[in-house]
């Protein structure tokens, strides 16, 4: 491992340390604001974040695919390889909200400034009723204004690899009428899960063709979404190979 990557990860991580503590709590004090308010302050965040990467770490979005976007929220269904698009999303579908587990408005100061931005917070565990919760508040959600963004694999998966899509993202957009928009993106390949050091490079993040929703299946268009963005993974990092569908 070089130095250089190790160095640039340090400063980033001790960057992101003293602007997120002070961040979050100012984030908390904007709790009375109209949603939309609260939005627009706390993802202030996200868009400094995202220029550290680019200064410091040398991470730099190459986004693909932006005629393929919706005059209106729908929902996003996209690959999860690392943090980098939870934050790059919002700048390319704004403003959104996230389906999460709930367990993460429990992390100290980043949690809290998640709560703000108006998540779907839902208990995995709870089957049906997360189902339920998904859709009532999804709708919810887009009626107001906002994209509706969910992992459908449900957890981050490494460079090459594939999980298991869900249909709750399908089933919300179906239900509210709105087309879905699939996204394939690289970024686990700059930005690992779980890795402290990141490395300098181009991450492509590919908007396809919305999916029209009407008289179709939660299934079949999860189906459509997982073989577009399986499709085009092996387009943008052709070097992986072709994943092979969860078990």
């Amino acid at each position: 491992m070089s130095a250089g990557p190790l160095v640039r990860s340090t400063v980033y991580a001790l960057l992101q340390l003293l602007i997120t503590l002070p961040y979050a709590l100012l984030s908390v004090l904007t709790f009375p604001l109209p949603a939309l308010t609260r939005y627009r302050f706390v993802t202030r965040w996200t868009s400094i974040m995202l220029r550290l990467a680019e200064r410091v770490l040398g991470i730099r979005p190459r986004v693909l695919g932006r005629e393929n976007i919706p005059p209106g929220p729908c929902v996003v269904l996209c690959k999860h390889q690392s943090a980098w698009e939870t934050m790059a999303l919002q700048e390319i579908f704004p403003p959104q909200v996230w389906l999460i587990k709930r367990e993460l408005l429990w992390i100290p100061f980043f949690g809290w400034g998640l709560a703000m931005l108006s998540p779907i917070a839902i208990d995995r565990g709870s089957g049906m009723k997360a189902l339920r919760q998904l859709v009532e508040q999804g709708k919810d959600r887009l009626n107001r204004g906002f994209w509706v963004v969910v992992f459908p694999e449900g957890t981050r998966t490494a460079p090459g690899q594939r999980g298991r899509y869900q249909t709750g993202g399908a089933l919300l957009a179906a239900k509210a009428g709105v087309p879905v928009v699939p996204v394939a993106l690289n970024a686990g390949e700059v930005w690992p899960r779980n890795a402290f050091v990141k490395h300098p490079g181009t991450v492509t993040v590919s908007i396809g063709p919305a999916i029209d929703t009407r008289n179709a299946t939660a299934t079949d268009i999860t189906q459509r979404a997982e073989d577009w963005i399986e499709a085009e993974m092996q387009r943008i990092s052709p070097h992986h190979g072709a994943a092979p569908p969860a078990a």
